[in-house]
């Protein structure tokens, strides 16, 4: 008998049979959580009758899926959705606030930097690089199975994005990402300090060299994105210099070959880790975050030939991911999940034109300028706003307490222009927060969540629907906002011997994932865990 059991196993071990549950279903050998990087619910439901059969359909079809799933929280970005998927916490608890924040100490912060670590082997890491789970504050369903096993279960976790990898892979896990200069996915020395033999081998095949050439076209026939907007895909993968280099891996990254290389790495992790197959006797947990859809989405909008034939080539590669696993492991052992860290909103040009929403970018640098004058001709502040990563102004209170000035008064004041602003939802500031007067409305409660004492700013903004900032040439979309574009995601729940299929439109949040899988593993939620157990779909 291994040494280390999960609770329910031990005590059937230590008082006999007779103390368990009747024909209590067998223990999952390997739980599979899946994150597709800025997919939308709604994507899902569009194109459903487009997938195939082994992939998003099987899921569809053979797990539970909660289509008013939402991440409940109101910065809806990467960094902050994966945080929340197996920690089952708000920001307000997990300290990642962002993808980027202003660093109390002076400077920017990186959700996953950490200047003690470096990537391993030859591979180029930047100050603010993602190395490390040092910035979150709260263990995650992956530490609590190690602990429960007494860290005989493996926790391995794989993104495009860094920030993808390590905030699945909690405290304890292992994270890999890919490298923008080499192609290659490859760990930190915050988890080892050389890459086991099998991540050698897979990096010496160098799998990443072939798609050199390759073009990206239509996977279907025109006909199939008739409804769709812009130009179809036609991007050829190579750069000036002729060969693969850092230009080249870059634009890998942002093609769906990506996706394709991170589910053969992870394909090679479950092979190298023995994963599914652990000889203590014990569940493993595996993480992919697939990164590209987000690229796609940003640059073209959801509304995109783009972003449509991204989906429909994840769907195939989640079909040939699912084969391997069940031939590996098989998929009546393994737990799945499936959910998304955002969701997405449509270009503003198409929300004006075609949805009549009069949605606009808004140039928040110039609106910052402005900002700042006002404060400066009422107050006689030089800069009342010293630093910002939208949507958190920070204001200078040292400045501020130095004049005899009531901060409530300077941030009143400062919302109040900030409120006359074209495009301006609403303005949240510290006094509101930190007194917990924001207000009843849903969004007030999902901004509530967002804000965390420590490290959010002093002025929290939200834009109206469909309205975005944006600094560039009015190209592409991006997230972060707390409606339901931007929240609504698909959390699918599969297992044959513990879920009941069928489609739930129950609320539910993504939060409630880590509950759930504690609850079948047997073993302790999450510490910041705020989410419920889906009762309703297991069995």
């Amino acid at each position: 008998m291994a040494k280390y059991l999960i609770p329910a196993l031990a005590l059937a071990a230590t008082f006999g049979a007779h103390a368990a549950p009747a024909k209590q279903p067998a223990q999952a050998k390997l739980i599979l959580v899946m994150a597709v990087d800025g997919l939308p619910q709604e994507q899902v439901t569009r194109y459903a009758s487009q997938f195939g059969q082994g992939g998003f359909r099987r899921l569809l079809e053979q797990g539970a899926w909660f289509s008013n799933a939402h991440q409940a929280h109101g910065i809806t970005v990467t960094a902050v959705g994966h945080a929340a998927i197996l920690s089952g916490a708000y920001p307000y608890q997990h300290g990642i606030i962002g993808n980027n924040w202003v660093n109390p100490a002076g400077g920017s912060m990186y959700c996953t930097e950490d200047q003690n670590y470096k990537y391993i082997g030859n591979e180029k890491t930047d100050p603010h690089d993602g190395t490390a789970p040092t910035n979150l504050r709260v263990d995650t369903l992956g530490d609590q199975l190690r602990y429960a096993t007494g860290q005989q279960s493996k926790v391995i976790t794989v993104s495009g994005k860094d920030r993808g990898a390590i905030l699945l892979g909690g405290k304890t896990g292992t994270a890999y990402m890919y490298m923008e200069e080499s192609g290659n996915f490859a760990s930190s020395t915050f988890y080892m300090k050389e890459h086991p033999q099998w991540v050698q081998k897979y990096q010496a095949g160098k799998p990443q060299e072939r798609y050199y050439g390759v073009k990206w076209k239509p996977l279907l026939p025109d006909a199939a994105y008739a409804g769709d907007y812009g130009d179809a895909p036609n991007v050829q993968l190579s750069s000036e210099s002729g060969t693969t280099d850092a230009a080249y891996y870059k634009r890998l990254k942002a093609s769906p070959f990506l996706d394709e290389l991170t589910a053969e790495f992870a394909e090679a992790a479950i092979d190298g880790e023995n994963l599914g197959k652990n000889p203590a006797g014990v569940p493993d947990l595996l993480g992919v975050s697939f990164s590209a859809h987000d690229l796609a989405n940003h640059e073209y909008g959801p509304e995109s030939k783009y972003s449509h034939d991204h989906l429909m080539r994840l769907d195939r590669i989640l079909s040939n991911f699912f084969s391997y696993v069940d031939k590996r492991i098989g998929m009546d052992n393994v737990l799945v999940v499936l959910t998304a860290d955002h969701g997405f909103p449509n270009t503003p040009e198409f929300s004006s034109e075609v949805q009549k929403t009069g949605a606009q970018r808004v140039d928040g640098k110039k609106m910052l300028d402005d900002l700042n004058a006002h404060l400066s001709s009422k107050f006689g502040l030089a800069k009342g706003v010293m630093a910002y990563s939208l949507p958190n102004l920070y204001l200078d209170y040292a400045q501020i307490e130095a004049k005899g000035l009531k901060r409530e008064d300077v941030e009143n004041a400062a919302a109040r222009f900030l409120m006359s602003q074209p495009g301006m939802a609403d303005v949240y500031t510290r006094t509101q927060m930190e007194s917990g007067a924001v207000g009843g409305t849903r969004i007030a409660t999902l901004m509530r969540r967002a804000w965390n004492r420590q490290l959010s700013g002093d002025l929290m903004v939200v834009l109206k629907p469909h309205w975005i900032f944006g600094f560039g040439s009015g190209k592409g979309t991006t997230h972060g906002a707390p409606y339901a574009y931007d929240t609504n995601v698909p959390l699918i729940v599969m297992g044959k011997p513990w879920i009941k299929p069928g489609h739930y439109g129950q609320y539910a949040e993504v939060v409630d994932i880590a509950p759930t899988l504690a609850y079948l593993l047997n073993v302790r939620p999450p510490a910041g865990a705020e989410g419920r157990v889906l009762t309703e779909a297991l069995k």
